[in-house]
């Protein structure tokens, strides 16, 4: 296929609901998470549960980069952009994303100087036309976005700029992965394996799901028909008996992953000892910070930050969300006291956040369903 209509193809979606159909067990209950943001999205753009039968229970997983980032993240970059003679940059996704003392929006309107971007060249750009001024960048994502960052940093250190420096928030995908197999309070049957991520780091690091914990993983993109055909993939290796790593993605998604940004990725970060996940607690080895060799550029060294650890909202239930122990419409705030103009968590946030999906796409049919319940 060529043209992005032809994964959108309604009679082959039907085709491949009924061979996931015919793939189902009588009397058995299917629970597949994907883990990645985009696929919840579309997910819920297109309609992809109603192709399923009951017994095939999509769920959610901690694959939002903005979600995972915890309340005391968010204050850290606050406190730096209040400081004087500072330009603070991020994504515009963060923008809004609550923060225990408030969000970079508020502290924009209070009078800090924080600017949305759309890549942290953009970021070493502003630092390059601003040289008596102090540029951060807010670094956040998993592996996707990761080489971006990296390779702005090996420009800044080649250019020499030295008024620049970032705030990394980069999060790796397996760690938490191996977090949730853990769980005791979370049974999954497999996994729809995030596209984005994958094209960085390959399928290989998934291995471990199949060899330790007997669950098949499936690499998907992101049009509707990529995801059914996932799905009928993993529904065949359950049916069959099998546990493997499957690549439906291949059209972009290499096995061993991008060689070259992989090389970057050495060069610039090392992982943390550990890092707090909003939801899943403190993971060790989860995470990425500078290296030695660009300590120079490194906010946390350069800036003062509080550093302290801040509680969500109790009213807040995007813990459960990210972990997938509930959906979205079950949190007591959804769509109440918690939209995307009042957030209160950071899944109704993001732009892959799964509140955010039920609230723009499900949520009506949502309400007829509880309705007719």
């Amino acid at each position: 296929m060529r043209f992005v209509d032809e994964f959108r193809n309604a009679d082959l979606a039907r085709g491949l609901a009924a061979q996931i159909a015919a793939l189902a067990e009588p009397g058995r209950h299917y629970k597949i998470m994907e883990v990645c943001g985009g696929h919840t999205h579309t997910i819920y753009k297109h309609g992809i549960e109603d192709h399923l039968p009951d017994t095939v229970e999509l769920v959610h997983g901690p694959g939002c980069p903005v979600c995972v980032i915890p309340m005391g993240r968010v204050d850290d970059g606050i406190a730096v952009a209040k400081r004087p003679g500072v330009i603070f940059t991020c994504f515009g996704d963060m923008m809004r994303v609550p923060g225990g003392d408030g969000s970079l929006l508020d502290a924009k309107a209070q009078g800090a100087d924080v600017r949305f971007v759309y890549s942290p060249l953009d970021a070493l750009k502003i630092a390059r036309n601003n040289p008596d001024r102090e540029v951060v960048f807010f670094a956040i994502g998993f592996e996707t976005t990761a080489p971006s960052t990296a390779l702005t940093l090996m420009r800044a250190k080649a250019e020499r700029i030295k008024n620049f420096s970032v705030i990394c928030n980069h999060v790796t995908i397996v760690p938490p992965l191996r977090a949730l197999l853990e769980s005791p309070d979370l049974r999954l049957d497999g996994f729809i394996g995030p596209g984005h991520v994958s094209t960085v780091v390959g399928c290989r690091p998934y291995e471990f799901i199949p060899k330790d914990h007997g669950q098949p993983v499936v690499t998907a993109g992101f049009e509707p028909l990529d995801l059914l055909q996932s799905i009928f993939m993993i529904m065949k290796q359950l049916a069959e008996g099998r546990s493997e790593v499957e690549n439906q993605y291949s059209r972009v998604v290499p096995w061993e992953g991008n060689l070259k940004a992989l090389e970057v990725l050495a060069e610039v970060f090392e992982l943390r000892p550990y890092f707090e996940w909003r939801g899943l607690g403190f993971i060790s080895q989860s995470a990425l910070r500078l290296s030695d060799a660009y300590a120079d550029w490194d906010a946390e060294l350069r800036f003062e930050m509080p550093g302290v650890r801040v509680a969500d909202p109790k009213a807040c239930q995007c813990g459960e969300v990210l972990k997938g122990v509930i959906k979205p419409w079950e949190c007591k705030v959804f769509g109440t006291a918690c939209t995307p103009e009042t957030p209160i968590g950071t899944c109704m946030v993001s732009s892959e956040g799964a509140c955010a999906a039920y609230y723009n796409f499900g949520r009506f049919a949502r309400s007829k369903e509880r309705a007719g319940a």
